[in-house]
């Protein structure tokens, strides 16, 4: 989009916005992501340490619930939407938009992209662009994470059916007409759906499904004679080495979040809250905690693994405190669920050493550091109104439906009222 950008006279800051605010917030939102398989596993995690509602609630019904609560990364996108329809920007991306409509320079002259750090990544001079070729690695991702979430699902409902169930015949249609026979009674499609998933191998499925992806794309590459053997499992290796950082980050915070387990810091951190700590503070808490904690370590990913096992605990033994009942405490449990992804979300994008604000700028050919600056703003702004008219409200009760409205209505107008119409 860089070139149509340009031509339109859109500062590539404002590009690098978009492009980060409308990726890590839809991957945290769908039904089916690799975000959300990874999720799910940390979420199976915690618990089945909390027998009251693993007995009761499938994994993934649990994510479906805390979508209702997912502020930030719906109030993102909205946000974006009405910055572009106003054609209206405040702070430092203003002034980089009225720089670009004004005098053109859609980049400032002394500032450096980093596309220099991934120019050995871009294809050889030869190579004709065929968009077939990411096409179908991509689908093979897609396609085999669905595929073996279903079959992980389905093979550990059968287990679980067998047990209840005398002669139950292996195969799908078996499983799934069988499973309201489970102890949580899932009757509907979706409840159903919810049981298989929340039931998957999310590892397995994400390790085979990229797995196949790679070779895939390996195939591809050599049948077209794009690259020679040699040259393709070189070119590989050089884009396993820019998933480095990420892949350390990731075992670090495994390893943290199982040593903050085994000293059972939730529990310490339940014990110094007490009885007089009010629950549906507990969210905003929570939100405030994983934008720290993303912010600072750069990762989402990291963030999920190191806090789940954390508050999630925290969260329900607090509502159990003060007398709430199951379904008062799954509402407190599932707005935290929401509340540590969109805060890893706001954390990411405000931090400099995230991956996907580093991709963002790689990808829109910004200055990195511009690229925070003026997304810094825009992204606390989002946080605050998402928090204080979202999460809190809805942790006292109030429905998403009415909170929804509200939450846009504030960002509409701190957009009319603060920002600054941009030069035609």
């Amino acid at each position: 989009m860089r070139s149509v950008t340009d031509k339109l006279k859109i500062s590539r800051e404002k590009l690098s916005y978009i492009v980060d605010s409308t990726a890590a917030p839809v991957a945290a939102i769908a039904f089916i992501t690799t975000w959300i398989g990874a999720e799910l596993g940390y979420i199976e995690h915690t618990s089945n340490h909390i027998p009251e509602i693993s007995s009761q609630v499938s994994v993934y019904s649990i994510f479906v619930n805390s979508l209702q609560y997912s502020f930030y990364p719906i109030l993102t996108l909205i946000f974006i939407f009405i910055l572009t329809m106003k054609k209206r920007d405040f702070g430092p991306m203003y002034k980089a938009e009225e720089r670009a409509r004004t005098s053109g320079e859609v980049k400032k002259k002394d500032s450096q992209s980093m596309n220099n750090e991934v120019e050995e990544l871009n294809p050889a001079e030869h190579v004709k662009p065929r968009g077939i070729n990411a096409l179908i690695p991509i689908l093979t991702i897609i396609i085999g994470t669905i595929t073996g979430l279903f079959i992980t699902g389905k093979n550990a409902c059968y287990t679980d059916l067998s047990s209840i169930i005398p002669n139950l015949n292996d195969s799908f249609t078996s499983v799934w007409g069988s499973l309201q026979e489970l102890p949580n009674n899932p009757h509907t499609f979706i409840q159903k759906l919810g049981t298989i998933i929340g039931a998957s191998d999310s590892y397995s499925a994400l390790l085979w499904s990229s797995l196949s992806g790679v070779l895939i794309a390996v195939l591809l590459t050599v049948s077209q004679r794009i690259l020679k053997l040699d040259e393709t499992i070189n070119s590989a290796i050089k884009g396993f080495k820019t998933m480095l950082n990420a892949v350390l980050i990731l075992v670090l915070a495994w390893s943290l979040a199982k040593i903050t387990e085994n000293l059972h810091t939730a529990d310490f951190i339940t014990s110094l809250l007490g009885e007089g700590f009010k629950p549906w503070l507990v969210p905003a808490l929570s939100f405030v905690l994983a934008a720290l904690v993303a912010f600072s370590t750069g990762s989402s990913w990291g963030t999920m693994a190191i806090l789940y096992p954390l508050v999630l605990p925290a969260a329900w033994k607090v509502c159990q405190l003060n007398g709430f009942s199951f379904d008062e405490s799954m509402m407190i449990f599932n707005n935290v669920v929401s509340t540590v992804l969109a805060g890893s979300v706001l954390g990411d994008h405000c931090s400099p050493i995230s991956d996907t604000t580093i991709l963002s700028s790689l990808a829109s050919s910004c200055n990195h550091i511009d690229h925070v600056k003026t997304q810094l703003p825009y992204a606390l702004t989002v946080g605050l109104v998402a928090v204080v008219f979202g999460t809190i409200p809805s942790a006292l009760g109030v429905s998403s439906l009415i909170l929804f409205p509200v939450t846009i209505a504030v960002l509409y107008g701190i957009i009319h009222f603060l920002g600054k119409k941009l030069p035609e």
